[in-house]
């Protein structure tokens, strides 16, 4: 067995952890379980710490239990929220959950055969045949309401801001959370907990009914939450969160959001979120400090995070696509990319819009770079730009008396006009 303890604490990904957890989990293989909120049909990179948790821990000899919360997510977690989330039905659950295992398969094992296999279960399973009654006899009884209403999460939502207070709905959260431990506990031989630091109220809940009513000890590990180094929250970009989905934030977005993180998060984040050993992860901090210009971790954290959540083909469109934007790119580079990703690329860049017909009989490029556009001010300064030979074409350059076909089209829809190095203009097919 590999030291997965040590291994998480070189990587600060060690928030809390009971007394005793790395001694149990070096004796034989474990299991362990995080739970993972069911309410989208994608995760997104918010839910990347808890899964290298798990894959992590799988990589340290031991068996990953990932809990679909189809139960809890229908009566909502009050840590670190303010309102209750939206129920959904069984079916809805059922898709994302299966959406959630697909993704999960990218960073887990779950069908090798190999004994540390990762299992998915779905609390709801459990959970929806247990009556109320039977609930707060064999589990409520033994959880006292003193107890309950110590932890942070509870009274963080009685004594704050919110006049609302909480639900009885919210407050049995933690009953069914841990519960949920003590079942896997019983039934997948499941000793370790883990999750967020905004967790440990819920999983001691979990090792204290293990404790009461299964006579046993079980054991609890949470990792930091992971901030951004100017204060705003990580996971978040201008258009919400970045999702896991590529339908949902595209392969070259999701890549830009981990090139553009600052150096300081850059040289955290490459630990956490990367498979990346100690000593290259050293050397690749030492050649960034030598030349941070050059960006080596931003580059090599985009490049390790993109290859394993969209692989290494979508990796390499993302890095093709920056080119074009960034660097040196041709027309053939252009072509290549598919017209989410132009949009992508040249997202806020100005627009017009010309008829079909107009490229069928061939739009000349003085028309295109101002009176049909309004991209340069007059025909004047379109002739000065074409004189200067300054003006491209889908990255190549064009001279006066050029025209625009529906050859010139790029996916059947756009047109790149450019001016200098960094001005951009799309025309757009109606």
């Amino acid at each position: 067995m590999k030291n997965f303890v040590e291994e998480l604490q070189w990587r600060g990904m060690v928030h809390d952890v009971m007394p005793d957890t790395e001694t149990h989990l070096l004796e034989q293989m474990r299991a362990a379980y995080i739970g993972f909120d069911p309410t989208a049909d994608s995760l997104h990179i918010g839910n990347l710490v808890p899964i290298m948790l798990l894959s992590f821990f799988q990589r340290a000899g031991h068996k990953p239990v990932a809990l679909v919360g189809g139960a809890t997510g229908m009566i909502g977690d009050p840590s670190g929220k303010s309102s209750e989330r939206n129920l959904l039905d069984e079916k809805t659950l059922r898709h994302n959950q299966d959406c959630v295992r697909n993704q999960l398969s990218q960073f887990l094992d779950f069908s090798s055969g190999a004994k540390n296999e990762a299992v998915m279960v779905n609390n709801y399973d459990w959970m929806k045949d247990f009556s109320f009654l039977d609930f707060i006899r064999d589990v409520g009884k033994h959880i006292t309401v003193n107890y309950m209403m110590s932890k942070d999460s509870v009274k963080n939502r009685l004594t704050g801001e919110n006049i609302e207070g909480m639900s009885f709905t919210e407050f049995t959260y933690q009953l069914v959370q841990g519960y949920d431990f003590l079942h896997l506990f019983q039934n997948q031989d499941c000793t370790l907990q883990m999750g967020g630091s905004d967790q440990w109220g819920n999983i001691t809940t979990g090792t204290e009914m293990i404790r009461r009513i299964g006579g046993a000890k079980g054991y609890a590990l949470t990792c930091p939450l992971i901030t951004k180094s100017d204060g705003s929250k990580f996971g978040k970009s201008e258009g919400g969160n970045v999702w896991l989905d590529a339908k949902r934030t595209s392969p070259y977005k999701f890549y830009q959001y981990w090139l553009n993180t600052s150096d300081d998060d850059a040289e955290k984040y490459i630990k956490i979120f990367t498979f990346l050993d100690k000593e290259t992860i050293g050397a690749l901090v030492h050649t960034h400090g030598e030349a941070p210009h050059q960006r080596a971790l931003q580059k090599r954290l985009a490049q390790e995070v993109t290859t394993t959540v969209h692989g290494k083909e979508a990796y390499d469109t993302a890095v093709s696509a920056s080119e074009i934007l960034f660097g040196k790119s041709t027309s053939d580079d252009l072509k290549k990319i598919d017209a989410d990703t132009f949009l992508d690329i040249f997202e806020g860049v100005p627009q017009a819009e010309v008829s079909r017909k107009q490229l069928t009989e061939g739009l000349d490029i003085i028309g295109a770079l101002a009176e049909q556009t309004g991209f340069l001010k007059s025909n004047g300064e379109a002739r000065r730009a074409l004189k200067e030979n300054s003006i491209s074409v889908n990255k190549e350059k064009v001279q006066e008396g050029y025209s625009i076909f529906e050859a010139d089209l790029l996916n059947d829809r756009f047109v790149l006009l450019q001016r200098g190095k960094k001005n951009y203009f799309i025309i757009s097919v109606l």
